[in-house]
């Protein structure tokens, strides 16, 4: 025989291969797919806007031209153009206005949305107030007087907060804020994933990563949360399976994902575990319940804890911590989707 009677068994493609192969093409015509739609909707923008104001379109237009003439261009061997490679660059380009501030390290894509409703952006010396203003290469935008200039340096800090400080950027009454307890971490604007409270400790979050704020900070991700809870009395067992079942507070209905006592012996200290953003939630659980919360410590956020960081100190996170932040329940959005 002129080859082996087993050699088309094993030049046979694994199983894993051929799944990873069609993961690949699916993924690819996902990418083209939603390639085309974004094109469509920037047609449709660029339309629109055109009808409001005809000299303002003409003027982006033409940048749009000298931003493609500026791009080097390479040919290949068979003398065709070869496309220019963006790896490595920052995300700037064309993106909407919110995220360019995020990508700027001001702020949230959320909150970006009202500092842009409000006025306080100008792109090219003109007002603008559509979150999902188109922002090229060549715009200059300016927010507080300041030029803003995409983030390259990604920071991500945790924080061990203590007491009395306020969870926020700048304060108009001279309050102490988280930020004073980092200023030597980083040169970089930072700003707190979500809130706690003056009087709430515990583990806290900042960064200048918008993709990743506005990741931890949508409900549809789940991020999940594990206080520790002082309250001023016992927590009956009655009022234990009241928060189990759950209750409905002047907002709405709230869940808890886990509830225990944390000390066997002193039953007015509680663990518990929630992934709800509501404002106060926490303490709004217990008093709704008739108690007094005396003391409230965030002892987990997004799988981080505050292990051998004392109260008032921060660590820079890991490599493998920051991954872990950026895929985490990934996959419980696709299969809402």
């Amino acid at each position: 025989m002129s080859q082996s009677p087993f050699q088309k068994f094993t030049n046979k493609k694994k199983n894993s291969a051929v799944k990873e192969a069609f993961r690949q093409e699916k993924k690819k015509a996902k990418k083209e797919r939603a390639a085309y739609f974004d094109k469509v909707k920037e047609e449709k923008y660029q339309a629109r806007m055109a009808a409001k104001n005809p000299a303002l379109a003409a003027k982006r237009n033409d940048e749009k031209a000298k931003a493609v003439s500026k791009e080097k261009v390479t040919i290949n061997k068979d003398g065709k153009l070869a496309a220019k490679s963006t790896k490595g660059n920052p995300p700037t380009g064309i993106m909407p206005l919110n995220k360019y501030l995020a990508h700027c390290g001001v702020c949230s894509r959320r909150d970006a949305v009202t500092i842009i409703a409000e006025g306080n952006v100008k792109v090219n010396g003109t007002i603008a107030k559509e979150p999902g203003y188109k922002v090229l290469d060549t715009d200059e935008v300016i927010y507080n007087g300041k030029k803003l200039f995409v983030t390259k340096n990604l920071q991500y800090i945790l924080l061990n907060k203590p007491k009395d400080y306020i969870t926020t950027t700048d304060d108009p009454q001279g309050r102490k804020t988280v930020l004073q307890l980092i200023k030597s971490a980083t040169e970089e604007r930072v700003y707190p994933i979500g809130r706690l409270d003056r009087n709430t400790s515990g583990v806290l979050l900042l960064t200048n990563d918008g993709d990743l704020t506005q990741k931890l900070s949508h409900p549809s991700f789940e991020i999940k949360k594990v206080y520790e809870v002082k309250l001023d009395k016992l927590l009956t067992k009655n009022d234990f399976e009241k928060i189990l079942t759950g209750l409905v507070l002047e907002d709405g209905p709230v869940l808890v994902d886990s509830l225990a006592y944390a000390d066997s012996k002193d039953k007015s200290i509680i663990g518990i575990e929630i992934h709800s953003g509501r404002n106060r939630i926490v303490r709004r659980i217990f008093e709704h319940l008739g108690y007094d919360v005396k003391g409230l410590d965030r002892v987990m956020y997004a799988g981080l804890t505050k292990k051998n960081v004392e109260r008032g100190k921060w660590r820079y996170l890991s490599e493998k911590e920051i991954r872990l932040l950026k895929y985490m329940n990934a996959s419980k959005v696709k299969e809402k989707k």
